[in-house]
């Protein structure tokens, strides 16, 4: 009896997938909060379907964006000030919620991921 409860919970858990509403993200304007130093930095971007204009610091700056389906995309600046700036990033939307989703980032070719939330402003 205990391992057929076992079995169906482990069934039950295995079977969940997080929400991913990702088409109510594709457009709109955004706010994303990182930590750098001790420091906490609001950066603002409006996403279109192709274009995604990043407001940091009152500076403004044009990336492309080309969805690869409807959770994952590459977002490449328009005009790099420099090497670092030419690379691609591969954003991928891992879970949505009301206002909110949670992505993972890495630039393209390279393994090394991380994470963080966008809130949907407007």
């Amino acid at each position: 009896m205990r391992f057929c409860y076992l079995f169906s919970l482990l069934l039950f858990v295995g079977c969940y997938e997080p929400e991913r509403n990702c088409t109510d993200f594709k457009t709109g304007t955004f706010e994303f909060e990182a930590v750098v130093g001790t420091e906490v930095l609001t950066t603002t971007f409006v996403r279109n379907d192709s274009i995604e204009i990043d407001y940091f610091r009152g500076k403004a700056d044009t990336s492309t964006v080309r969805w690869i389906n409807d959770c994952e995309y590459i977002v490449k600046k328009k005009n790099p000030k420099n090497r670092s700036e030419e690379k691609a990033i591969h954003m991928k939307i891992l879970t949505t919620g009301e206002n909110e989703y949670v992505f993972e980032y890495n630039v393209v070719g390279e393994t090394r991921k991380q994470k963080g939330t966008a809130k949907k402003v407007k």
